[in-house]
């Protein structure tokens, strides 16, 4: 894998908006990441891909062995090797305008590279022209091809007859596997929180583990809320003899797709903690890593591995990004909302990317609709949305449950169902229609239920249509509380010249700091968190809210302390949202507890 010659990256979206990305961007040295959990998706993703490229497709069935692990290896081995012949045509190009060599150039930050390309561009001496353009064309490398595995979709297989399968069969052991077999010199994105399963199978594959020249070709990036959550992981890892060559913080709240709130913890603070503590994370974890090499008799590490420090969630202009990687010393950043109205980067059909060009902050929510039970980022206006209420409307809510990555619920069956699925839905909605006396909390409880939609099938809707594969599919569209305030369709170039500031921002007037929308989503957050409880679908230890309050306080002191240094212009304004947000915090009250009351007067009346 090669050093990342851009400050950013896109990160995975769904199963299926980045499920290609790598085959649009790469050859431009952007790095991006692929969801490697539907291997059905991946499987006809493959096929037309193999297809358009004028290649021989010979398919895999779901009979043959090990299916799973060798469709995903044979997708990324087919994605690697495009993109290196996209490199390789481009290194051959001529430097002329609208080349793609030209391009590749114009879109680096202002890096050496880039000012050896203008450099070339102003030179007037054919000799030496010729000579930096021979020096360009070795620059020329692909960016990363790297893989998201969620490690919380791990379910077990059978097979064909019911008979359980090894462990090893596991959808997310599976998943690594094909990653670890393949050609691939690049990196898994585990992300979700630790599978201590999971981890210690990485540690079978000799990839993982660095060569004789002290390289690893497999590195392992994590995605984490903050720097226990990293050092606690890593550790974990370094036991095993495997490096975390990355620490990707991502916000809690202020990003797309699932949502892991923390108690209250904010973005600011918690890189603070990763900046002050970068030196000791990395020597403790060394000593671990090398420790454990050597009873693993593997080649030793005298020193440290390279280890990046990232943050990804809510980011929209170029000062705030720019603000990340002077103060925080972050080695890079990810940009994934955004990136939804690049139709040229991102699978995302035409009758969507108007409908997130005209979407407002009412049209995004944090909702429950996820099987896996965690908050989850949705456009209500989305072909899946539009697709789910018709099915309650007609009374047969949920979804028949095609490919049954997400099936954890045993409640009513001994083999798990989906919480998407309409058996699932219907047999409990019949349970709190007849259990549950109080009419709000089982209107509640209810409608969260029927909440639930069907995301394996939904998140790859948007590649299928896109594509051309399947016209009809239903797309659901993960965005970020960020999409509203971006209106325009960009193009690839403009998107990157946008993070790098080298044009006029293409955000609407009125966008609030990211660090200031963060705490919003708390604050939103944390009153929706007090309606369930009071309702009975959820219990909190007695000083969560507090401490929750407290470490909300605790932030925006901080970020009141850092005004000057966060905000070049505007800091009144920055300091007066601030205020507000705490005086919205104190202003917060735990709401009647309706089923607890009820369940005392019951008691009572007996």
């Amino acid at each position: 894998m090669t050093a990342s010659i851009h400050t950013f990256q896109i990160p995975v979206m769904g199963t299926g908006f980045t499920i290609d990305t790598p085959l649009k961007v790469a050859c431009y040295g952007i790095s991006s990441v692929v969801s490697v959990v539907d291997d059905h998706l991946i499987e006809r993703m493959r096929r037309y891909h193999t297809e358009k490229a004028g290649l021989d497709y010979v398919p895999i069935s779901p009979r043959t062995d090990d299916f799973r692990a060798r469709r995903i290896t044979a997708y990324l081995n087919l994605m690697h090797q495009l993109v290196n012949q996209h490199v390789d045509a481009i290194k051959h190009e001529d430097f002329t305008e609208g080349s793609e060599i030209q391009k590749y150039f114009e879109l680096l930050p202002g890096s050496v590279p880039r000012q050896m390309y203008h450099e070339m561009v102003r030179c007037d001496d054919p000799s030496i022209k010729f000579s930096l353009q021979e020096n360009l064309r070795e620059l020329v490398v692909p960016g990363s091809i790297d893989v998201n595995i969620m490690t919380k979709i791990d379910r077990s297989r059978k097979d064909d007859r019911g008979i359980p399968l090894p462990p090893e069969y596991s959808e997310a052991k599976a998943a690594l596997r094909g990653f670890a077999e393949s050609d691939l010199n690049s990196s898994v994105v585990f992300s979700a929180g630790m599978n201590q399963g999971l981890y210690a199978y990485a540690a079978q594959f000799d990839d993982f583990f660095p060569n004789e020249k002290g390289e690893v070709k497999k590195k392992i990036i994590l995605k984490v809320s903050d720097y226990r959550s990293a050092l606690i992981q890593g550790k974990f890892l370094a036991k095993k003899g495997l490096w975390v060559s990355e620490y990707r913080i991502e916000s809690g709240l202020n990003c797309g797709g699932h949502a892991f709130a923390t108690k209250g913890h904010l973005a600011g603070p918690i890189l603070e903690e990763f900046k002050e503590n970068r030196d000791n994370l990395i020597a403790v974890l060394h000593g671990v890593y090398a420790k454990s090499l050597s009873s693993l008799e593997k080649y030793q590490i005298e020193d440290p591995l390279p280890v990046k420090i990232t943050y990804q969630g809510g980011l929209g202009t170029a000062e705030e990004d720019r603000f990340l990687r002077e103060y925080y010393q972050v080695d890079g950043t990810g940009w994934g909302t955004p990136f939804l109205l690049v139709p040229e980067v991102v699978n995302v059909d035409d009758d969507h990317v108007e409908k997130l060009c005209a979407a407002d902050e009412n049209d995004v929510e944090l909702s429950r609709c996820s099987p896996l039970g965690v908050p989850f980022w949705n456009l209500r206006t989305s072909a899946s949305e539009e697709h789910r209420h018709e099915k309650m409307e007609t009374g047969a809510p949920g979804s028949p449950c095609p490919r049954k990555y997400l099936v954890t619920n045993t409640e009513f069956s001994e083999d798990p169902l989906c919480l998407g699925a309409h058996d699932y839905q219907t047999q409990k909605i019949a349970e709190l229609e007849k259990n549950e006396s109080n009419k709000d909390v089982r209107e509640a409880k209810i409608f969260e239920v029927m909440e639930k939609a069907c995301l394996c099938r939904d998140l790859a809707g948007g590649a299928l249509v896109r594509t051309g594969l399947d016209l009809k599919a239903t797309a659901a569209i993960c965005c970020g509380p960020n999409i509203s305030h971006f209106d325009r369709v960009l193009t690839l170039k403009q998107m990157v010249d946008h993070i790098y500031g080298r044009c006029v921002g293409w955000v609407r007037p009125g966008r609030p700091h990211f660090f200031i929308k963060e705490i919003q989503l708390y604050v939103d957050y944390m009153k929706d968190e007090l309606r369930r409880e009071s309702l009975g679908m959820i219990s909190y230890p007695a000083d969560y809210f507090s401490d929750y309050s407290e470490n909300l306080r605790k932030g925006i002191d901080y970020y009141s302390d850092m005004a000057e240094t966060i905000v070049n212009k505007g800091e009144e304004e920055f300091l007066s949202q601030l205020d507000r947000m705490k005086k919205s915090i104190e202003n917060i009250r735990p709401e009647p507890q309706l089923a607890h009351a009820e369940t005392a007067e019951e008691s009572n009346s007996y």
